[in-house]
């Protein structure tokens, strides 16, 4: 071998182990300690279910001139309050007071042992939490599983919703009423606990991002493995089980006709996702998740409903092209 071949091998295998050691996955404990947050992070303490817990949240004042009107912005299953970052800043900067918790069993906020997880559940927590900061009506965001429970939260609280948005909500389809097999708690957890950063960012490139990574996603696929890597490992899968089967086996999709609150869906017509699609014949899986479709089946349930939809967009347009979705939510509000 020669030695300029050798040399080139020393470098390749230098920057190799250097590529590595950058790959390295971050480690963050069990309420997502070490991860940096982009604003103040708050808690919320309360007993829920005999269990004393912490609700993590942030409160953004207004930037500027203010308009009196409140924010609230509910985060998706693998997604935290912080990946509502750029929806904060331009919602801040137009004169919103900016609201968004981590929900119980999520990022920031505790990892009940036990929990009998139900969107009525999370939905009261997330109502006291708003009338402890002063808040008695607002405007509710919700996204992906944030979607299912700002539903219900309008369901169970329509005086305290000024207008609601649905950013790419699951739950527009019964997966269980289809033919998508159950999955136990257990089940799920054993799947769960198999979760790296490779198979997020796999998942994330396919489902969130249509095909096209960006380096600021990075951020994200870390900050859910290093809570699903970290010293939390079996609580946070533990944790992240029981909502699984929350989200599967309680379905809104039969109840968008009793909204009666101005309501929008905002819909990336590329997304695909369906819980529980992986299990699914392939018959089955091919029946899911077409959001192309579904948004104009959903809006025509949801009485005087409005739908915006981002062609070609996946399941998370706000993290995907930010600047067209604050300024599509911004027009939403004012109008």
């Amino acid at each position: 071998m020669s030695r300029f071949i050798k040399s080139l091998l020393i470098v390749a295998y230098f920057f190799g182990f250097i590529h590595s050691a950058m790959a390295v996955t971050p480690v963050y404990g069990p309420q997502l300690q070490g991860f940096t947050y982009p604003y103040p992070l708050h808690y919320y303490s309360f007993t829920s279910q005999g269990v004393p817990l912490a609700m993590g949240y942030m409160d953004i004042p207004p930037r500027g001139s203010a308009n009196g009107e409140t924010v609230v912005l509910l985060h998706g299953k693998n997604f935290c309050a912080a990946t509502w970052q750029d929806t904060i800043k331009a919602l801040s900067q137009h004169g919103y007071r900016v609201i968004t918790p981590d929900q119980i069993g999520f990022c920031t906020s505790t990892k009940p042992e036990h929990y009998q997880y139900s969107f009525q559940q999370l939905a009261t927590n997330t109502h006291s939490l708003l009338l402890s900061l002063g808040i008695d009506k607002a405007i509710v965001v919700g996204h992906s599983t944030g979607g299912m429970l700002a539903t219900r939260y309008a369901l169970m609280y329509p005086a305290a919703v000024q207008k609601l948005v649905l950013v790419n909500p699951i739950g527009l389809e019964d997966w269980k009423a289809l033919g998508v097999p159950y999955r136990t708690p257990d089940q799920w957890y054993e799947r769960e606990l198999k979760t790296s950063a490779s198979s997020i960012r796999q998942y994330e490139l396919t489902t969130y991002y249509v095909g096209h990574w960006k380096p600021e996603y990075n951020r994200w696929v870390d900050m859910l493995a290093g809570l699903n890597q970290g010293p939390g490992h079996q609580l946070v899968a533990w944790n992240s089980a029981l909502i699984y089967d929350m989200i599967f086996t309680q379905p809104v999709v039969y109840e968008f006709k009793d909204l009666k609150v101005p309501t929008t869906l905002i819909i990336g017509t590329a997304d695909t996702t369906a819980i529980g699609s992986d299990i699914a014949s392939a018959e089955v899986k091919a029946t899911l998740g077409h959001y192309d479709q579904l948004g104009k089946e959903t809006v025509k349930r949801i009485p005087e409903g409005k739908l915006i939809e981002f062609a070609g967009l996946g399941h998370a347009p706000q993290m995907e092209e930010p600047e067209q979705f604050n300024n599509t939510l911004l027009h939403v509000l004012n109008r």
